[in-house]
């Protein structure tokens, strides 16, 4: 029997990663969206494509869960609609209120995706997506190493894209090391940066890597910017593709993703960016290493951001 994954929302990051997932051909897709006929027509014309590419996975679209039935993963993506538009301005108390409705929606999304697949893995996408990782664990009441988010593999790529073009060599060549939470606050750890085996401390100024990772915690905004009426979904969608393929095809993986901590890198009780290996049953080690005093207290400080979103949700 083929393996089966299930995605929760079809917008452009869904949809994206619908079409990815089905041309990578290791599992068949169902998409679901509240929105009815969306999600069966963006189905039928992925599928279209399949013939092309030399697919043989099936895609589904549906608006209920019947049809996720035994998902080995389920891939939760869905978002409310941010306040002041897709560039993410917030007027007052917005941020806390779009938290609020995202948990919400979150909740009732694990509860019929979990009565349909109880064995499964979850994926999260929801920002912000740490804390909703959180809530997602919280309402499952699965395994922590069942839940995941996704943050590092999409910052880890878009470094990685900075650093190629800065240093105009070949972005395979470069391993990059990211932790902490996604966003603003995320902690690129430039000494453990390659390309090829060197240190990018070794290659360029520290004025260049601090610039370089300045942009990196902005890669989001810079692409919202542009776009002005959505965010990014190319890059996500494959960030996204990356790990659900680590999951189904127990590959083994080690990737940066938001795992709950119980003690790793002194932190616990939270979903954070941490590098770990990835495989059929989720999250199966986090791969820990010592940080420098200054990298220690500002993953402290991410950590405590993150904390500070999940104790607003009052989820008990």
């Amino acid at each position: 029997m083929r393996k089966k994954i299930s995605v929760i929302g079809t917008g452009n990051v869904g949809s994206a990663l619908g079409q990815r997932l089905g041309q990578m051909g290791f599992a068949d897709v169902i998409l679901v969206d509240i929105i009815e006929g969306m999600p069966q027509g963006k189905a039928i014309d992925m599928m279209h494509s399949h013939p092309i590419v030399g697919s043989n996975a099936k895609i589904v679209g549906t608006n209920g869960y019947e049809e996720t039935a035994n998902s080995d993963l389920v891939i939760m993506v869905a978002r409310s609609k941010p306040l002041g538009g897709a560039g993410g301005a917030q007027v007052s108390g917005g941020r806390n209120r779009l938290l609020l409705e995202n948990m919400e929606m979150l909740k009732g999304i694990t509860e019929r995706a979990i009565k349909h697949s109880p064995d499964c893995i979850i994926i999260v996408v929801t920002n912000p997506v740490d804390a909703m990782a959180r809530a997602v664990l919280h309402f499952s009441r699965f395994a922590k190493n069942c839940i995941m988010g996704l943050s590092g593999g999409l910052d880890t790529a878009r470094y990685r894209a900075m650093i190629a073009d800065e240093m105009n060599v070949s972005a395979q060549d470069i391993r990059a090391c990211i932790i902490g939470a996604h966003g603003e606050t995320m902690i690129p750890i430039p000494r453990m940066t390659t390309i090829g085996g060197v240190p990018i401390t070794e290659l360029l100024s520290a004025d260049k890597v601090d610039a370089i990772v300045a942009r990196a915690r902005h890669g989001a905004g810079e692409v919202v910017k542009l776009l002005k009426t959505a965010t990014p979904y190319y890059a996500p969608a494959m960030a996204i593709a990356e790990m659900a393929e680590a999951v189904i095809l127990d590959k083994k993986r080690v990737m940066p993703v938001s795992a709950y901590l119980e003690g790793e890198f002194g932190a616990s009780d939270v979903f954070i960016d941490v590098p770990a290996k990835i495989g059929a049953s989720g999250i199966e080690q986090v791969m820990q290493f010592n940080l420098s005093p200054t990298e220690s207290e500002a993953f402290k400080q991410s950590a405590q951001s993150i904390k500070d979103n999940v104790a607003m949700m009052n989820l008990g």
